[in-house]
């Protein structure tokens, strides 16, 4: 009998898990997300600044309107855990799209687990955006020589949904 194993260039593993909160206007609201930011992932977040100006809405060009911090390796898991945590382990099947990434948001920052309430920052919600990745995908992004990553090792829809309820425990709605 021969047993069919999966190739381990196929294996998926968590890449990063990215936070970001959008205040939408520069001084003392972009220190306390990063703060809030700092607070949930133990990282030190950086200020977003405005890509374009914005007339209506009062944004420069260049003034940061928002914080986000990027985490990876072990203390992502431990981080996506406790949002899986905060979002009741469940996930909503729409919010993947099609080269394993996952997005979704959080409207209280305190519902985190390990989060407590602090008055001086308030209550924050977030988006969260969690990247997927399979051995070989580094060829999109090196500086030397990038190239497409084939159709047939790119993370699918399915695939994404599969690895999150597989190693997280949650229930995709």
């Amino acid at each position: 009998m021969s047993q069919i194993t999966e190739s381990p260039m196929k294996k998926i593993s968590l890449e990063k898990v990215v936070l970001n909160m959008g205040v939408g206007k520069s001084g003392d609201v972009i220190t306390i997300a990063r703060k809030a930011l700092d607070q949930i992932s133990g990282k030190k977040s950086s200020a977003r600044n405005a890509k374009e100006t914005q007339r209506d809405w009062g944004v420069r060009k260049g003034e940061p309107i928002g914080a986000a911090v990027t985490v990876r390796g072990k203390d992502a898991i431990e981080l996506a855990k406790r949002l899986f945590e905060a979002k009741g382990h469940k996930v909503n099947g729409k919010s993947f799209d099609n080269f394993g990434n996952y997005s979704f948001g959080i409207k209280e920052h305190i519902d985190i687990p390990g989060v407590k309430y602090d008055p001086q920052i308030g209550i924050l919600g977030l988006g969260i955006s969690i990247t997927l990745t399979r051995p070989g995908y580094g060829v999109r992004t090196r500086s030397k020589h990038k190239a497409r990553v084939g159709k047939k090792h790119v993370i699918k829809n399915q695939e994404a949904k599969d690895y999150l309820v597989k190693e997280f425990g949650v229930t995709i709605t």
